[in-house]
């Protein structure tokens, strides 16, 4: 019975975690890895468990570098300060609670969008940069997420093959 609930729960916090990559009010890929770990030391699974943990913590630790590499990169490549990002991301978050789920891409854009003008001053050449600067969050995001769901499903398919 102890082995279902740790395994529930250790389910739960990676959900959270998905989640989390998407909506980055909750803590992401470092939930994940949480959900993992809880399972290898808790979920009686012994060495399944720890190999679990292994396999979906390096799948998380790839996603979550190939995410600041590939943002990093498309960033650099167009000469778009962090900054730009950061105030998309805070403006993201005040969206968020002004118009739930629909404020935090709006206010993300929006908050990019507008520190991209403040620093060039000039509409299109903000909305160039923005462009690409939504491309290469986006595109980082995705792999970050695709990493996490391999490192939710090896934890699933320990989880079931240690309970069944």
């Amino acid at each position: 019975m102890a082995d279902q609930v740790i395994a529930v729960v250790a389910v739960l916090l990676t959900i959270v975690g998905v989640t989390g990559i998407v909506v980055p009010v909750v803590p992401g890929s470092l939930s994940v890895i949480a959900g993992l770990l809880a399972w290898a030391i808790w979920g009686g699974a012994g060495t399944l468990g720890w190999v679990v943990f292994g396999i979906g913590t390096a799948l998380v630790l790839a996603g979550m570098s190939a995410q600041y590499l590939i943002t990093g990169r498309g960033l650099k490549r167009r000469n778009i300060p962090s900054r730009s990002v950061v105030i998309g991301l805070v403006s993201g978050v005040v969206g968020l609670f002004v118009l739930p789920f629909f404020g935090l891409p709006i206010g993300f854009a929006a908050g990019l969008l507008l520190s991209e003008w403040w620093r060039v001053r000039d509409w299109k050449a903000a909305l160039s940069s923005s462009w690409a600067a939504l491309k290469s969050v986006g595109l980082g995001l995705l792999v970050e997420l695709a990493c996490a769901l391999a490192a939710a499903t090896t934890l699933l398919v320990g989880v079931l093959t240690h309970l069944f």
